[in-house]
């Protein structure tokens, strides 16, 4: 996909984002027409921190097919991703498309060192988040996605939308259950992010960031959590982590 269409540039992405009870983190590198960004979150849930970092270039966040790495002052991570052929979507925005692959529960494995502590295992699921889209100049979107497990002990992951690529068919909404995907309905989110449809969340920790560049002015929150309730299809949780995500940008 070029990097523009027209005057509106492409705005595209890859997001890893791994949770489990222990710890959650994210990385991300994107792309906006010509211009790079980078970010990167570690929620340690037994210390109680939150550390993380957003940079103008991509070098300290390294994501490929099958690996994240992730190398910078205060964090070191090597992951392993077991990634599958995922769920593809093209969808309409405005008088141009979005295209995004979604895979739900992936495995991820590997290492992480936190500020010169000791080396840690990670052994957890992930959600995959891979989208090019010549979005329109204003968007605004709420996002949730997460893994857990049913109260029978089936593996759940779930990704839910609002926003973009919502719509009644062919949506990006998509509810894992022992690996198999299936579409969801409609969404419909909290305005302060507690919930979508039945699904209750609780926050424990937050990423945010408003910035005003002139041409592009972003206000963008992301909150770190655990999850109760019930996803679309009536499914049960028993335990449930992931996030919340909301974003409002002209861009």
């Amino acid at each position: 996909m070029p990097s523009h269409r027209g005057l509106r540039p492409l705005k595209a992405w890859r997001y890893v984002g791994v949770f489990g009870p222990e710890l959650m983190l994210c990385l991300a590198t994107v792309r906006i027409g010509l211009a790079r960004q980078a970010f990167w979150a570690v929620w340690d849930r037994g210390s109680g921190r939150l550390h993380q970092r957003t940079t103008l270039r991509s070098g300290t966040v390294q994501l490929g097919r099958g690996r994240a790495r992730l190398r910078d002052r205060r964090v070191e991570l090597d992951l392993r991703l077991e990634e599958t052929d995922g769920i593809e979507t093209v969808c309409r925005s405005g008088r141009d498309y979005a295209w995004t692959r979604k895979q739900g529960g992936i495995r991820a494995r590997g290492t992480i060192e936190l500020e010169g502590s000791r080396r840690r295992t990670v052994d957890a699921r992930a959600i995959i988040d891979d989208t090019a889209a010549y979005y329109e100049r204003h968007t605004r979107w709420r996002w949730s996605a997460g893994v857990g497990g049913s109260e029978e002990g089936q593996a759940l992951a779930w990704n839910l939308v609002s926003g973009v690529n919502d719509a009644l068919l062919h949506s990006e909404r998509t509810v894992w259950i022992d690996g198999r995907p299936a579409e969801a309905g409609p969404s419909a989110f909290a305005a302060d992010l507690s919930g979508v449809d039945a699904l209750r969340f609780s926050a424990e920790a937050m990423r945010e960031r408003h910035e005003n560049l002139l041409l592009v002015r972003s206000s963008y929150r992301q909150p770190f959590g655990t999850f109760s309730g019930e996803l679309p299809g009536g499914v049960q949780l028993a335990e449930g982590y992931g996030v919340m995500e909301e974003h409002d940008v002209w861009w």
